[in-house]
């Protein structure tokens, strides 16, 4: 019989690969969608026309992550324009963890130099930059040098606390003296790795008050009330998604799909397909996540 952890970490995997097919190409582009404007990954946006609920400050926001972002990158460009008139850019890898974006890694990273962390803050300039990362805790990702949460926690661990900081590292240094602000996006419940997942959360909030950047909780969005770390295939409806036609997915129960069929992982209400793309399908843990994420953000800016 398999151990659970072994059924866990086969699981992991498929979901993963099910959204990174091929980890040498760059993210590409869904369908448009009258609802989501086309994103395309490293490239700048124009500044959306000013409304009443923008500030005079109109931040630029680099988004990257994993396939978590991949899907979510579109959704959380609206939403920043939107409400923030923001100029954003986005390039999110699937399969990737932090060590990816490290300059130095060369061909053992999934994510090419010219998209590394630090290359992208030195040539768009970002106010702030938005890290959502899993924490890839298996063995796909060549940069981790083979260090798996499976075979080895602490090793896991300790790797991982070196990469943030090694990443901060990078992109204080890229910025100098515009130096931007790192957002890291804690996640949300996982059924298969639970205190894997609690822990990094503790680390990207230890790392964030370390160097003076800041966390936002998105995960709790996609968790049961007074359960942040209970996994559930669906939640109760908010009063954004009973407005909004499509986000309440069972109005007669109440709930609201946050997962696909069996993928635990990802929030996107479509298959993962062979090629990443971001999610085509409304769905309502995306715009959960993405409005979390524009929120903390437009908090900074409104008070600056």
């Amino acid at each position: 019989m398999r151990k659970p952890w072994i059924v866990g970490s086969l699981l992991a995997g498929v979901l993963l690969l099910g959204a990174c097919d091929d980890p040498s190409s760059g993210p590409e582009e869904a369908p448009p969608s009258p609802a989501l404007p086309q994103v395309s990954a490293t490239t700048t946006h124009q500044r959306a026309p000013a409304s009443p609920g923008v500030p005079a400050v109109k931040p630029r926001v680099l988004y990257l992550g994993d396939s978590l972002a991949m899907e979510a990158q579109n959704v959380l460009g609206d939403q920043l324009r939107t409400h923030l008139a923001a100029t954003y850019t986005s390039a999110p890898y699937s399969g990737t963890t932090l060590c990816d974006y490290l300059e130095g890694t060369g061909k053992r990273s999934l994510v090419p130099d010219a998209d590394k962390a630090a290359a992208l803050v030195r040539a768009r300039h970002p106010d702030y930059v938005v890290l959502q990362f899993w924490g890839n805790a298996w063995g796909y990702t060549w940069c981790m040098d083979g260090i798996t949460y499976n075979a080895s926690q602490q090793r896991y661990f300790t790797r991982y606390r070196a990469d943030l900081r090694r990443l901060t590292e990078q992109i204080a240094d890229a910025g100098g003296s515009r130096r931007p602000k790192i957002v890291w996006v804690l996640q949300g419940p996982d059924p298969i790795t639970p205190d894997r997942v609690r822990r990094v959360n503790e680390m990207y909030e230890r790392q964030a008050a370390a160097s003076g950047d800041i966390v936002s909780d998105a995960g709790a969005t996609v968790s049961p009330a007074g359960a942040r770390y209970t996994w559930s295939q669906d939640l109760p409806c908010t009063a954004y998604e009973h407005e909004h036609a499509g986000y309440c997915t069972d109005p007669g129960r109440d709930r609201t799909a946050l997962h696909f069929g069996k993928d635990y992982l990802h929030f996107c209400l479509a298959p993962t397909t062979p090629t990443p793309k971001p999610c085509p399908a409304r769905s309502p843990g995306i715009e959960r996540i993405a409005r979390a994420i524009t929120e903390t953000i437009a908090e900074r800016v409104r008070a600056r």
